[in-house]
């Protein structure tokens, strides 16, 4: 069964903890919770204070996608606010076996991210170490942008790479998932749907993440 993780950056932070109790008593199986610093990507998100608030509020599992340079000076500071999974790019990491070992040491989960023109085969090192790897369907950055195609391919050729290391690997999509594309993402392998706009835009996003959720 695939996991739905609603992405918190595209929630309504003047009513937050209403948009937090939402996800709690819906059917959502993790919180998304990306973190941007500017560099890395042109756009600045929230940073620790927000995080433990949602820590304090959540009462599901805190997937945090770091979207920042050296990632691996915040590792534990991350866990202290009470991240579950932390996922760090393969991008950002100039050691990534490292920054794998760094982020599992503290009993975390450990994620890599991979950019849309970042190929697969980057990975083959690393894949049995990596306990979920979030495909970039989109540039990352923004919410709301056109998922991109050539996302297909690459969630087969990851799954092709997981299962010839006889790894246990999570497959992550985040960026322009919806209604119209999820059961095609889900047939290709994919295992978590990463949902913003297709969640907070809906007029009930409780029944938004539900139908996420279903098997077509």
């Amino acid at each position: 069964m695939h996991l739905v993780a609603p992405s918190v950056l595209s929630a309504d932070f003047g009513n937050l903890k209403a948009d937090i109790e939402m996800i709690n008593n819906s059917s959502a199986d993790w919180f998304h919770v990306d973190v941007m610093d500017g560099v890395f990507v042109p756009n600045i998100s929230f940073g620790f204070p927000v995080m433990k608030t949602l820590h304090k509020l959540a009462k599901k599992p805190l997937d945090v996608h770091l979207m920042i340079v050296d990632p691996d000076r915040y590792v534990q500071a991350f866990k202290d606010v009470g991240a579950e999974i932390l996922t760090v790019h393969y991008e950002a990491c100039t050691h990534l076996h490292r920054s794998i070992q760094n982020i599992k040491n503290t009993g975390m989960k450990a994620g890599v991210a991979i950019n849309p023109h970042t190929p697969i085969s980057v990975l083959e090192d690393t894949i049995s170490e990596i306990d979920l790897v979030c495909l970039m369907s989109v540039n990352p950055g923004f919410g709301g942008q056109k998922f991109i195609e050539n996302t297909y391919f690459k969630i087969e050729k990851l799954k092709q790479l997981i299962t010839s290391k006889n790894a246990k690997t999570l497959i992550e999509i985040d960026g322009g998932v919806d209604l119209n594309n999820y059961t095609k993402l889900i047939k290709c392998g994919a295992d978590v749907l990463v949902a913003g706009n297709t969640v907070f835009s809906a007029s009930d996003p409780s029944t938004a993440i539900s139908s996420l959720k279903k098997i077509q």
